[in-house]
């Protein structure tokens, strides 16, 4: 009685299979040159994230900025013209934190019109600085990125020399 085996025989070889020297797979070197690239693009979207998280909070602060000096300017808006705090300066500087934010604020009255001796229009300049920003184009290039200006004009409520009510 013959019985069949189940077992097979995997160290004999296929005499038509060559032997094969070439082993499929990554080296090495393809590795390291693909963990490089990687590295590379993984720097450039994070500098791209950090670089859009500053330019946001600078605006922010140019926005609050904003805010501070129509406060400002309010305050000047609701005196009167012959008041001595809308008596002609050539510049105070003082320094008014917001938010937790420090901001420069730079005032400046000039009399625009003299009529008998007495200023008949006022321009009131107001710029902001943020002095808290820690990007330095903020602070230094101050007359476009960093600064807000406002410049509005009073004017007496007298009535001119020529004119008649």
């Amino acid at each position: 009685m013959r019985t069949e085996s189940n077992h097979i025989d995997y160290a004999t070889s296929d005499p038509d299979r060559e032997e094969s020297t070439n082993e499929a797979g990554f080296s090495i070197l393809e590795t390291t040159i693909s963990l490089v690239l990687m590295a590379i693009v993984g720097l450039g979207t994070a500098s791209a994230f950090y670089y859009s998280f500053r330019a946001t909070d600078s605006a922010g602060n140019r926005e609050l900025a904003m805010a501070v000096a129509q406060q400002q300017m309010e305050q000047f808006r609701t005196v009167e013209i012959s008041d001595a705090s809308l008596a002609a300066t050539a510049g105070t500087s003082t320094t008014v934190t917001s938010s937790g934010r420090d901001y420069t604020v730079l005032k400046t009255v000039v009399d625009s019109n003299v009529i008998n001796g007495e200023p008949t229009v006022k321009t009131i300049t107001i710029r902001v600085t943020p002095s808290s920003d820690a990007a330095s184009w903020a602070t230094n290039v101050t007359s476009l990125f960093g600064s807000v200006t406002l410049v509005a004009q009073r004017t007496a409520l007298t009535v001119g020399p020529n004119r008649a009510l």
